[in-house]
């Protein structure tokens, strides 16, 4: 599902998606202990990760696009 972010929450940008995941139980559970750990919203615990993530993968695409 795509649209436009309007939530408080969502980070400002001006292109957001909104993505739908289907998530096991305990990592959902997870998660929701580490937004309420933060004080943060679920949403935002699930963008931090996903920059994180991408951040660590990025070299790795740079290296395959450069050889």
């Amino acid at each position: 599902m795509m649209g436009n972010a309007n939530s408080a929450t969502a980070p400002k940008s001006e292109h957001s998606l909104r993505l739908s995941v289907t998530l096991p139980s305990e990592t959902y559970a997870s998660l929701e202990r580490i937004a309420k750990k933060k004080k943060v919203s679920l949403a935002w615990v699930v963008r931090d990760a996903t920059e994180k993530y991408v951040s660590d993968e990025l070299p790795l695409f740079r290296e395959i696009g450069n050889g």
